[in-house]
């Protein structure tokens, strides 16, 4: 490779940070070369591990922004509603762009930062990252070799897990709608983006139902405290409890050696003594029923495609485990496959049921599945080789009706399930 594509990361929280960590693995392919973050002791932090001067260390992506273009790629992982107001100068002063999903809550933002991006001929890689995983990729395969015939229709669920709702959804980032995003928009436009991809059509109408059940003040249990720290009397019996999530659970808590996410979002040096401290003074250590959240807990979405197969998909806080399941079923035959496991089960009518084991596929399944790397892999050949724009797997202009879709399934969700038509959906945007 004659030289490296040099990278600007803005937002050092979880997703910048996995990110900008593929540096170790392209390490030939890659330079990270200026950084910014609201946050200083994060800054610090990473322009000792990537030697980032002075000089390109940066306290906001506006901030960096305001220089000449420092970069060939700027990693735009900043929160819900500032993506569009960062990638659109980083668009004009020449960047390509790896973006974290959302693009934006903003249908009509979301059609804006298309249209510049390709006025200024410039890929805008939006990470919906389980497109690049072996476990989705495989499934892709078999649909489109025609083994089970043509979709009829696909099945699929989104556990994302009771811990994992109240550390995102509930105490976290993404809790209020009216600060970043709607649930069906942050968590499950990879799904919706995914089942247009597997399916290989638009979709043409959906339908929505869906709440906030549990995580409101007037559930809250008798005794229980603003915080979990604070003496709350039902706390053993609380498995919301934030001492057992981010301390004691054998998976997430801290004292399990568990110093990754989502401990490290709670302190940038996890210890017992840093998260204790979190769970006194931050939002992470709050009552999950005594929040500002209002995203749902639950949701069920119908998707009818322009042929007319259709599509049901239900998101629920309220699982042990998180992971996705599907099932796609079409006239010869059908598919059943869960991520959790990778394990894809294939049987076409009146035949043996063929069991693909998806870990013999690959080597490295770390972030979503092995999607992560892929993604930032993708993005540094496609700048590498010069390849036209719109190119990328996972490119704006495909990014957009997963997008539509999302924020369309909220409109109806709201309205009590009515139906919507895309077609009269994007035309007025």
């Amino acid at each position: 490779m004659e030289r490296k594509v040099t990278v600007a990361v803005v937002g050092l929280g979880g997703r910048g940070s996995v990110y900008a960590e593929c540096e170790a693995l392209y390490s030939e392919e890659m330079e990270i070369v200026a950084i910014a973050d609201i946050i200083p002791e994060k800054v610090e932090k990473w322009a000792k591990k990537y030697n980032i001067p002075k000089e390109r260390c940066f306290s906001s992506a506006e901030e960096l922004l305001k220089e000449d273009r420092l970069a060939d790629v700027m990693f735009i992982c900043t929160q819900d509603r500032q993506h569009v107001g960062h990638a659109i100068p980083a668009l004009e002063k020449g960047y390509h762009l790896l973006l974290e999903k959302p693009i934006s809550p903003d249908p009509a933002e979301c059609k804006r930062l298309a249209e510049i991006a390709n006025r200024h001929n410039r890929h805008v890689v939006v990470c919906h990252v389980l497109r690049y995983t072996p476990f989705y990729q495989k499934i892709k395969e078999i649909i489109d070799s025609g083994t089970i015939g043509e979709i009829v229709s696909i099945q699929a669920i989104e556990n994302v897990a009771y811990w994992h709702q109240a550390h995102s959804f509930v105490r976290g980032n993404w809790r209020n709608s009216d600060m970043t995003s709607p649930m069906i928009l942050q968590k499950c436009c990879h799904d919706m983006d995914i089942f247009v991809w597997l399916s290989g059509k638009n979709c043409k109408r959906v339908s929505s139902f869906g709440s906030l059940t549990l995580f409101r003040e007037d559930r809250a249990p008798e005794g229980s405290t603003l915080r979990c720290v604070d003496g709350c009397k039902v706390k053993e019996s609380c498995p919301f409890d934030a001492e057992k999530i981010y301390i004691t659970n054998e998976n997430t808590g801290i004292l399990h050696e568990n110093s990754g996410w989502p401990c490290d979002i709670l302190a940038l040096e996890p210890s017992e003594e840093t998260v204790r401290e979190a769970l006194k003074t931050g939002p992470y250590g709050r009552c999950v029923y005594h929040c500002d959240n209002n995203v749902v807990d639950h949701q069920v979405v119908n998707l009818e495609m322009e042929d007319g197969s259709t599509i049901n998909f239900t998101m629920c806080a309220f699982t042990n485990k998180t992971g996705r399941a599907i099932k796609v079923m079409g006239t010869l035959g059908d598919i059943e496959a869960n991520n959790d496991d990778n394990i894809i089960d294939v049987c076409k009518f009146g035949g043996e049921h063929e069991i693909i084991d998806v870990t013999k596929l690959a080597s490295d399944f770390s972030g979503h599945g092995g999607g992560d790397k892929r993604l930032v892999k993708d993005l540094l050949d496609l700048v590498h080789n010069e390849c036209a724009p719109g190119s990328a797997l996972t490119s704006i202009d495909k990014s957009t009706q997963s997008h539509y879709i999302s924020l369309a399934l909220e409109e109806s969700r709201i309205h009590n399930g009515e139906m919507i038509d895309m077609d009269t959906y994007i035309k007025n945007i």
